[in-house]
């Protein structure tokens, strides 16, 4: 272990509403956490929900200069709060994904020459070439995805190459140097412009991601002289040098604190739930998010791909389905008077496979697929106007389950010997929805109790950094963390039901067969 409970690792998130830190010590153990609000503490820069939502409704930013005074206000905080720096031995961090920082020319000597007696914002106000920066949330730049799209020769090759069709978040021009988020963040603790690493660059729909290089001819699609101005690109695990001066001397940082390569939000996560090669994390929120680690991906025009933060030779997908809790809290009310016990009855009153019963409901346009409504089909694969209340129930379970799986298949995961569902929000709570999930994944569910997973992912990202030197792997790095919690194991004769074994097999095997209908 690099040092012992002496020595402590930082993890930042640089999100969306907040600016975030998580600080573990040798032993793994999470000894400090803080945060700084960005519309109740920084309210001079006029966010909600920290970003500006232009007149048009699609143009959506954030003000550049309130990370940066977020990081001052976070390090003093930890430093009134009697936080020692000098224990710090690595840190890394994360940005939200697909947003970008654009620095004016001169901005790399400023920060090089940071002034340990003066705040961070005060000598970077005038750094940016945009003082707004386009975030994750921005759709104003259709007509360019459109034509990245059409200038590599589609979508799907444009994802075959990048990992991803085009998404509405590419905003390229002429400014001395590009920064994603990320990168952008640990420039600021590098006191130089910093690489993009190859796992958040891998969602800007211009980087080779097999061959780990930007891809020319994304670039010369995108805008000119582009290449010079992203700069090259790094392992997500490399060192990129140490900490600024500005912070040995203004904060007490030892000089041999090292910066690791920041990443995305996303990534980030991926570490913080510890997937292994063969997982799966599903989280259950207001929309569902399914993260996987793959060895062998198949990119597609639903879902991304990016490479994996943690093992070089991996990747990690990410596919988003907006309708997760609103539709499961609809269903609730409608079918179990509003009760989530009534709603647990009633799955556990119904069979697996549901007779046959499967239902898609999209209470919102979808993003995977791109559909909305509610569409049920009987056992015959007919579609029908409604099911009893108890089937309706498990039809929604499965019906979102599945698509779950179709998806994960369809960019390349396999269910291996021991493969694990992890799952976290808020329906990971309840049993009977774990079992659900269990069984049409045949594989057991375990529980993880990890808020802000992007912050202490990037945590253990810094410690695997310096550990990475001797060979050893992440896995290996985090071998005492707390492992996450056996839920559920899949109801025997799952398996069974998968493999056409069974006379159950019919159930689950049509469904699928009209959910691939249905969703392509």
């Amino acid at each position: 272990m690099a040092g012992g409970a002496d020595s402590c690792f930082l993890g930042f998130d640089f999100s969306t509403q907040q600016l975030k830190v998580i600080a573990v010590d040798g032993n793994l153990e999470v000894i400090v956490q803080s945060s700084v609000q960005f519309d109740s503490e920084l309210p001079e820069f006029r966010t909600r929900g920290g970003v500006h939502i232009h007149d048009d409704k699609l143009t959506v930013t954030s003000p550049a200069l309130m990370f940066v005074k977020a990081l001052d206000v976070l390090l003093e905080k930890m430093r009134n709060a009697g936080f020692d720096f000098s224990r710090v031995k690595a840190i890394s961090g994360s940005g939200q994904q697909h947003g970008s920082v654009f620095w004016r020319k001169g901005a790399r000597q400023t920060l090089n020459h940071l002034d340990p007696q003066k705040h961070l914002h005060l000598q970077l106000q005038e750094c940016f070439a945009l003082q707004d920066c386009p975030v994750w949330m921005d759709s104003s730049t259709s007509d360019q995805c459109q034509f990245l799209e059409a200038a590599v020769g589609g979508a799907q090759r444009l994802a075959d190459i990048t990992g991803s069709r085009a998404y509405e978040v590419c905003h390229l021009c002429g400014f001395q140097r590009i920064s994603l988020i990320s990168s952008f963040a640990s420039s600021l603790f590098l006191g130089d412009y910093a690489p993009i690493d190859f796992s958040d660059g891998s969602g800007m729909n211009l980087m080779d991601i097999f061959e780990r290089r930007w891809s020319q001819v994304c670039l010369d699609a995108a805008a000119p002289q582009l290449a010079e101005r992203l700069g090259d690109l790094t392992p997500s695990a490399a060192v990129l040098g140490c900490v600024s001066l500005y912070y040995t001397e203004r904060f007490g940082f030892a000089p041999s604190c090292k910066v690791v390569a920041f990443t995305g939000d996303n990534p980030g996560s991926l570490a913080g739930m510890r997937l292994q090669e063969g997982d799966l994390a599903v989280s259950l929120g207001t929309s569902d998010t399914v993260f996987l680690w793959i060895r062998d991906p198949r990119p597609s025009t639903e879902g991304h791909i990016f490479c994996n933060p943690v093992d070089c030779g991996a990747y990690m997908a990410l596919i988003c389905f907006k309708n997760g809790s609103f539709p499961r809290e609809r269903i609730r009310d409608e079918c179990a008077g509003g009760s989530w016990e009534r709603f647990s009855a009633a799955l556990r009153s119904t069979p697996m496979g549901n007779h046959g019963n499967l239902g898609m409901y999209f209470d919102v346009m979808e993003i995977t697929p791109p559909a909305a409504g509610v569409h049920r089909f009987n056992a015959e694969g007919q579609r029908v106007s409604w099911f009893e209340q108890d089937v309706e129930i498990r039809a929604l379970l499965e019906g979102q389950f599945l698509a779950k799986r179709v998806h994960a298949e369809k960019l390349g995961y396999k269910i291996l010997a021991g493969t694990r569902v992890l799952a976290t929000g808020g329906a990971s709570s309840n049993k009977d929805i774990l079992q659900v999930l269990s069984d049409v994944f045949n594989a057991p569910v375990y529980t993880i109790d990890v808020t802000d997973s992007a912050c202490l992912g990037c945590a253990y990202r810094a410690l695997h950094a310096l550990e990475a030197e001797t060979g050893a792997s992440f896995t290996e790095t985090l071998r005492n963390a707390p492992e996450p919690q056996l839920a559920v194991r899949p109801t025997p004769g799952a398996q069974e039901v998968q493999t056409h074994t069974l006379p159950s097999l019919q159930n689950i095997t049509f469904q699928r067969q009209k959910l691939m209908r249905f969703l392509f």
